[in-house]
Order: C-alpha cells, then sequence, then structure tokens
C-alpha cells in the first residue's frame, strides 16, 4: 500500500524492516484485515499521540510477516503479524509512555522498553489497558507508570 494512512503516517512505515530487506523478506501488507487494524492503530492512538507530543514519532517496527516476526524471535502471537502494533521510538520511553495514559488513549498493551515503546489495538473486543516493562527498561529509568 502507499500514500498516508493520516496527515503523519504512511503506510510504508508500517511495511519498513531493515531486517526484511537484509533477509530478502516480503513485508508487504497481505490483505485488508491487517490494513485495516493498521488503520485503526493509527487513528485511535499513534495519530492522537503525534498531535498531543507535538513532534515526530518514528516506527520501528509496525507490521511483521510471520517469516519477519520469525527472524526477529517476536512472540508466536505477536500483534504485529496482525498489524494491530508498532514499536515507536523514543529517547524517554516513559514520557511517552506516561502521555498515552494522561491522554486517555485506548490501548490493549504498552510495554516500555530501553529505548521505545510497543504500543496495540484491537479492532475487535476489548482493550486490555495493560502496561508491562521489558527486561530492557533499565534502572536509568526508575519511573514507573
Amino acid at each position: 500500500m502507499k500514500g498516508y494512512i493520516t496527515k503523519n503516517f504512511r503506510w510504508e512505515e508500517f511495511e519498513r524492516s531493515s531486517k526484511a530487506a537484509e533477509l530478502g523478506i516480503d513485508n508487504t501488507i497481505p490483505d485488508d484485515t491487517v490494513a485495516e487494524n493498521i488503520r485503526a492503530l493509527v487513528f485511535n492512538i499513534l495519530q492522537p499521540l503525534r498531535d498531543a507530543c507535538g513532534h515526530p514519532l518514528r516506527v520501528n517496527s509496525g507490521y511483521r510477516s510471520k517469516t519477519l516476526n520469525k527472524a526477529v524471535k517476536g512472540a508466536a502471537n505477536s500483534q504485529h503479524t496482525k498489524g494491530e502494533a508498532a514499536d515507536v521510538h523514543e529517547d524517554n520511553p516513559f514520557t511517552l509512555a506516561w502521555l498515552v495514559l494522561h491522554i486517555g488513549l485506548p490501548f490493549d498493551q504498552l510495554i516500555l522498553y530501553d529505548t521505545f515503546i510497543h504500543l496495540s489495538y484491537k479492532r475487535r473486543g476489548p482493550q486490555r489497558g495493560q502496561i508491562l516493562y521489558d527486561q530492557s527498561y533499565k534502572s536509568k529509568f526508575k519511573e514507573r507508570l
């Protein structure tokens, strides 16, 4: 898919992967269901978050084909493979995570890592609002949500 999803997010951001390029893996969004999941993620979390924080957000990892997900050692049931998740770079991930909660964005999972946050949104069913901390979320960020 090409073009913009919203004013600040493009489809290409969700297909782009240096690992896929390196390994020759096709990481193209496969169908309308995955595309609609990505659209819901962007409309409900990423664009409102971008508007609130006032600076560009860089998607490190969006959609992942099952082959790519296996290559990066992602969880077998990763929401990335459904287009329901994105990893967003942030120097201090706590700041971005705090903003998600402060403005009341609906999310299924919010996982803090050392240099990014994982955000997921399910188009169908209730959002769990689950907050997790990866082991990489080191002591330099002592804050907890």
